[in-house]
């Protein structure tokens, strides 16, 4: 089974990407959003998708969305292993359950390489479970095991 088409949502689905927002949070972290971080991620949205700076993509099958995808596009500071410094962030990558096995997160991520590629970025960096570490490893992505994370509290 094929997915329909893959497309971008812009600003003006807003809703139907606070609806893959909110769906991915829950199963992802196992607890429904409250409403200041919902909030929050509509704010999001509102500036970084108007600033062509977030990238959403939604599978469709039969006019039914059955999978998403986002990446975020940024700039660190060039290095010879990027030397424009233009990178992305791939993250949000989820499909229904009923969905999965079928190909629809390998497309996902291969429309969002292909969009970051588009954009000049020459590195895209990844958070990843361990149920999906073999699709990202199929598609060439490798460990960057030096990178360490620091939450801050406010």
């Amino acid at each position: 089974m094929k997915i329909e088409k893959l497309k971008l949502l812009p600003l003006t689905d807003l809703d139907s990407l606070m609806q893959w927002r909110a769906e991915v949070l829950s199963h992802v972290f196992g607890h429904e959003p409250g409403a200041e971080l919902l909030a929050e991620n509509r704010r999001y949205y509102a500036e970084n998708v108007a600033a062509g700076l977030h990238l959403a993509v939604e599978a469709l099958y039969d006019g039914q969305g059955v999978g998403c995808g986002a990446i975020c596009l940024q700039d660190e500071l060039p290095s010879p292993d990027n030397p424009n410094g233009r990178c992305a962030f791939l993250m949000n990558i989820y499909v229904r359950e009923e969905w999965r096995g079928k190909g629809i997160a390998t497309a996902l991520v291969k429309f969002l390489i292909a969009e970051a590629k588009a954009r000049k970025c020459r590195k895209i960096y990844l958070e990843t479970t361990d149920m999906a570490r073999g699709l990202y490893r199929s598609l060439g992505f490798v460990p960057y095991n030096d990178v360490l994370k620091l939450p801050l509290e406010q």
